[in-house]
């Protein structure tokens, strides 16, 4: 396989994870969203969270109010996907969302009707604890235990910047416009170039509602 394969992670790059798990954690809890700020560290200790509060309160979030199927995406992330698949980048999303004992068909359904609904291009996806075991020529991932853990055994991994993971040195991005063009580079130097989306064409996510429409 020549393709280049980007590694790409959805919760905190791909969907917006804190703002609806804050969202739901806040009706749980009857408090004010306000009182839980985004600006918040890996666990989450600015919201008063007790030993087991997280396990319980996030088995809620993606079993009772279905979390995985109803975040919203990232600003830019579909378009971006769509414009690296045309230009021949094999998208593979990597993500470790079968930590909810007994939850993993909803955890799976949910994930796949929410790639689907957001129009979000992808080749294969991998639902693993141990991203290092997944063989993609870049990771694009939020998490310091994943973008350390990544790199300590050699691969190319460029960090989505989050309040949590900014003790982490770079390469790093803050938006998926910025994000693009690292890929591109890192794609190009890998296959010795890249095809460009054709001018007219429209975004590779419009072109499937296109074609949804036109079907009979």
């Amino acid at each position: 396989m020549n393709e280049f394969i980007f590694g790409v992670d959805l919760d905190g790059v791909c969907g917006l994870h804190t703002e609806i798990f804050r969202e739901i954690v806040a009706q749980e809890l009857g408090v004010d969203e306000e009182s839980l700020p985004l600006e918040r560290s890996w666990d989450f200790r600015e919201w008063g969270f007790g030993p087991n509060d997280f396990e319980r309160l996030h088995r809620v979030a993606v079993m009772e109010h279905r979390m995985f199927r109803d975040m919203e995406v990232v600003p830019g992330c579909a378009e971006t996907l769509w414009r690296l698949s045309d230009a021949g980048v094999w998208i593979r999303i990597v993500t470790h969302r079968l930590y909810v004992n007994w939850g993993h068909a909803v955890a799976i359904a949910d994930t796949a009707q929410w790639l689907d609904e957001k129009r979000i291009p992808y080749r294969d996806v991998c639902f693993v604890g141990e991203k290092p075991d997944v063989a993609a020529h870049a990771y694009v991932d939020d998490g310091p235990h994943n973008v350390e853990g990544l790199r300590e055994a050699g691969y190319n991994v460029i960090t989505f910047d989050q309040p949590y993971n900014r003790h982490i040195e770079g390469p790093r991005v803050s938006s998926w416009a910025e994000l693009e063009g690292v890929v591109l580079k890192l794609a190009a130097d890998h296959a010795g170039s890249v095809t460009q989306q054709l001018p007219g064409l429209d975004a590779g996510s419009e072109r499937l509602v296109q074609k949804t429409r036109e079907r009979p």
